[in-house]
């Protein structure tokens, strides 16, 4: 054996030297006043879903049409073998169609019966508001988004309101979508 150790041996060490350096977990942010969740765009309104709430952000699936359902309602989709609902999340809060796009984004939520794939204009990101840019939601919180905007925050001029997706997922509205 190279230099008088066996492989055995030399596996040992390897093993034990990588777990002195394993890395830790991601950096944790318990941070008191500290909200952090998914911004995205529907329409003109910037919002902000928190992470437990986002299963997964997927490129547009291909949809096929399911006859007798709501307009907003744009088909099904396979993902990864499984059936989602696609829901045109702009035009069920504002009655008016999203321009489906190559670079659309469909965020992917739980709701009791299955999840569903909601259409975003544009995603943003990770977010983090404090407590102190807490502010009024004015138009985030009017028509039907009054319903789902829990709160507000101002950032770099800009207003993002808190959009509460296990709130749309529970809507009983949302969750008929037969015509």
């Amino acid at each position: 054996m190279n230099q008088g150790r066996d492989p055995f041996a030399m596996l040992l060490d390897f093993e034990q030297r990588s777990l002195a350096h394993v890395a830790g977990l991601p950096e944790q942010f318990d941070a008191p006043g500290l909200w952090r969740g998914v911004g995205y765009r529907v329409g003109a309104h910037r919002l902000a879903s928190a992470f437990d709430e986002v299963l997964e952000i997927l490129p547009m699936p291909p949809i096929t049409p399911v006859p007798g359902a709501q307009a907003w309602m744009l088909g099904v989709g396979n993902v990864r073998g499984s059936l989602l609902p696609i829901v045109d999340l702009k035009q069920f809060l504002e009655g008016e169609r999203t321009v489906l796009h190559e670079t659309q984004r469909v965020l992917i939520v739980r709701q009791p019966d299955g999840d569903v794939a909601v259409t975003i204009d544009e995603l943003f990101g990770q977010r983090s508001f404090h407590d102190d840019q807490q502010s009024e939601a004015g138009a985030l919180a009017e028509g039907r988004y009054a319903h789902f905007v829990e709160r507000a925050y101002r950032l770099a001029d800009q207003t993002w309101g808190v959009f509460s997706l296990s709130r749309l997922a529970r809507t009983p509205e949302f969750r008929q979508a037969a015509a």
